[in-house]
């Protein structure tokens, strides 16, 4: 039994995503940001950083913080979605940083400077734009060799990728602009884990 400690956000449904799509025992505790549960002391014992999501193994009271390294450990623990080989875990890793690093914080700050600022900010919003298009990029031309983000299979990274690049209508993303993209997108989306996902997320 895993307790996932999420919010209704990009990160938060890629963790319930992947624990759909492995077919385990968990149980969701949403935490409220906007109230900052996040910030209470008994939160920081398992996220350091105050951020969601985090999963605790409840056999073992382990907990795991970074939602990529979560999706990662799932992956390794039960050998679902995860290559069985080195060279393919490697490309898995590589795909899972970019979206840490780069696809999650360029979109996010565009969600906020779009949805979120207090007041207009042009500058910001053509710098995240800019990097956000570019990033849709990247994934378009990934998506033209490959049928899926990190190998020649369904993996993690597309766990990883899914919810965000999902979210572009709030973005401002055409995706017309990008048809492999809208094409993965909906493969994705037709997936019974995926669909079972959405509703407990709705529900958390």
């Amino acid at each position: 039994m895993y307790t996932a400690h999420i919010a209704d956000t990009p990160n938060g449904k890629k963790v319930i995503i992947a624990l759909e799509e492995m077919s385990l025992d968990y149980r969701v505790r949403h935490v409220d940001l906007s109230a900052g549960e996040q910030f209470t002391p008994e939160f920081e014992r398992v996220s350091p950083n105050n951020k969601i999501p985090v999963l605790v193994d409840e056999r073992t009271g382990q907990s795991l913080f970074e939602s990529c390294a979560i999706l990662y450990h799932l992956g390794l623990a039960t050998g679902k979605l995860v290559p069985g080989d080195a060279q393919g875990r490697e490309a898995v890793l590589q795909w899972l940083f970019l979206q840490a690093a780069s696809t999650g914080p360029m979109l996010g700050q565009l969600w906020w400077f779009r949805h979120g600022a207090p007041e207009r900010n042009e500058m910001a919003l053509e710098r995240y734009t800019r990097e956000t298009k570019r990033i849709y990029g990247v994934i378009e031309r990934r998506l033209a060799v490959s049928d899926h983000v990190a190998a020649d299979e369904y993996t993690v990274a597309d766990v990883a990728f899914y919810p965000w690049l999902a979210s572009h209508d709030e973005l401002g993303v055409d995706l017309r602009d990008y048809p492999r993209v809208a094409a993965w997108l909906q493969k994705i989306g037709e997936r019974p884990a995926v669909g079972r996902a959405q509703r407990k997320m709705r529900k958390a």
